[in-house]
């Protein structure tokens, strides 16, 4: 049974279902439910594995979506949901027929096809790498190589944007932008398009601050989240970034995948 208001969204593939879990947090951004969980269900291989999920679904009141190729589990799916009475989604099935009705090739039906190893692989592992490298302005010897470079304050999301955009095959590196120290001189000689500045609204980079603090276990009365502190640092950071010619984002309230997909379209412009 259902526990009190919590929610559960049941991802099911027969790769590793990264597809299907991020059409459900694409999908979850547009609701204001707060009590769902995603569990996910990968490499799935045998009809009676896609029967046992439907049922654990149905006895929590599960929403199921999936990515199955295999047509003989796409359809187990389908019966066992509608068996149950339970919604299940497909997410690649609709796509690949409209694939073959329209061009006339039959998929390969391959689940480990979008995942082979080839130098798309490689490319991504070299800027993850790159990116744990130069995150938080460890290293400037490498800061030429990089593909985007982010600059901003303390806690505008620099570290995670940087290791997404690394997942995507960029090449990131990311420096913080204090009053007190002096920027590296490296980044006036790096192409401006290449440097992202990051920026937020004063009253949400305190609350993160503040959140930053509590759960260090240190009292939220600190200069670090003071507004006044805030404030001075957002002012510093952009009289710096206007300086250098980047281009600046407002990151307040927007989503580590919306901000990703600025930078991208705009580096390739």
């Amino acid at each position: 049974m259902k526990i009190d208001n919590q929610h559960w969204i049941y991802i099911c593939s027969d790769s590793v279902g990264e597809t299907a879990q991020a059409v459900a947090k694409a999908t979850l951004r547009q609701f204001q439910m707060e009590e769902i969980k995603l569990k996910r269900f990968s490499q799935l291989q045998y009809e009676e594995e896609v029967r046992a999920i439907v049922q654990e679904a149905a006895s929590t009141q599960a929403l199921i979506i999936y990515t199955l190729v295999q047509p003989e589990l796409r359809e187990m799916m389908r019966l066992e949901a509608a068996l149950y009475n339970i919604q299940a989604v497909d997410i690649m099935g609709p796509t690949m027929k409209g694939f073959v009705h329209t061009f006339h090739d039959p998929p390969r039906r391959s689940p480990e096809l979008p995942h082979m190893i080839d130098e798309d692989y490689y490319r991504r592992i070299d800027a993850i790498e790159y990116a744990v490298r130069n995150d938080d302005g460890k290293s400037l010897t490498e800061l030429m190589h990089a593909d985007i470079v982010l600059i901003g304050v303390s806690r505008t999301s620099k570290t995670p944007l940087s290791i997404y955009l690394a997942h995507k095959g960029y090449k990131t590196a990311n420096i913080p932008i204090v009053p007190e120290v002096q920027p590296p001189d490296i980044l006036q000689h790096i192409e401006p398009k290449r440097i992202i500045g990051l920026t937020m609204k004063a009253e949400q980079l305190v609350r993160i601050r503040e959140a930053r603090l509590k759960d260090l276990g240190l009292t939220s009365g600190a200069k670090y989240a003071e507004h006044a502190r805030v404030e001075l640092e957002l002012q510093h950071a952009q009289q710096f970034m206007e300086r250098i010619g980047c281009t600046m984002i407002d990151v307040t309230d927007r989503a580590i995948e919306e901000t990703s997909e600025i930078i991208i379209e705009f580096l390739q412009q």
